[in-house]
């Protein structure tokens, strides 16, 4: 008898997950699987999945707070990914789905012969130990979805979320990009051009290697470097005292930003 498929129901209604139980329960005599866990929104899902012993999450792509394309591209962070299969009302995601590489995408309401299809496919991806890694590679790629709310950064085996909207800027150091809030750095591994040509309209670039929150922009100062009898602009920003020099090239971008401030 093959062994029950470990599933993750994720889906901020209530009797949209009773419903997929049900189903489940009529195809188990085809397909085996247990509910290991249930959650309502996005970061409970990710909370529950890092204990690394799940074979698919079922998802629904509408959530308040994380939505479900979101939530898939922190799974693949996870050193273990489940198969992400997408359960959802709206079919117009059904590209963003593929893009991910996710495994199947069904259109509610769900019939009991598609989602068993659906299992099928990750019974043969657990039977062989074939890992989802298109969709690390999408999400290392900065393929062009939905905007996330968060980043994802992997810190002693653990994925810790950092909202966006925390953000004071951005800065690539090396192979990483530092995220700093007023409370502290996380150490992001993706790249400082793919994140500001997803978050342009968050951030503002200032220089080769530094993006800036444009809402925590309080104005600009002038500076000398020692040994540089040339003067240069620096960047204030709300919550730290750092400052952040402002390439000529991107000083007209920050001048208009200041403008639009009324500074």
């Amino acid at each position: 008898m093959s062994y029950a498929l470990r599933l993750l129901l994720v889906d901020d209604e209530a009797p949209a997950r009773a419903r997929l139980r049900d189903l489940l329960g009529d195809i188990a005599a085809e397909i085996p699987s247990t509910v290991v866990a249930e959650a309502a929104d996005g970061f409970s899902a990710l909370e529950r999945a890092q204990a690394g012993d799940l074979d698919v999450a079922l998802i629904d792509i509408r959530m308040p707070g994380m939505d479900g394309v979101e939530l898939a591209r922190h799974l693949a962070r996870l050193p273990t990914t489940p198969a992400v299969i997408f359960v959802t009302a709206f079919d117009q995601y059904a590209v963003q789905a593929f893009e991910l590489a996710a495994l199947d995408y069904l259109v509610k309401p769900v019939r009991a012969a598609r989602l068993a299809d659906a299992l099928r496919k990750a019974r043969r991806r657990a039977d062989d130990a074939v890992r989802l890694e298109k969709l690390s590679e999408a999400v290392s790629a900065g393929t062009a979805l939905a905007t996330r709310q968060n980043l994802s950064c992997l810190e002693r085996g653990r994925i810790l979320l950092v909202s966006v909207g925390d953000i004071l800027y951005l800065k690539a150091e090396q192979k990483y990009v530092t995220a700093r809030t007023a409370e502290r750095e996380y150490l992001l591994e993706e790249s400082l051009v793919h994140l500001e040509a997803e978050f342009s309209e968050c951030f503002l670039r200032i220089h080769r290697n530094c993006l800036v929150a444009r809402a925590a922009v309080t104005g600009v100062e002038r500076a000398v470097d020692q040994g540089d009898a040339e003067a240069h602009w620096q960047v204030i920003l709300e919550g730290t005292a750092e400052r952040f020099p402002v390439s000529r090239r991107q000083w007209p971008q920050v001048k208009t930003l200041l403008k639009l401030h009324g500074q």
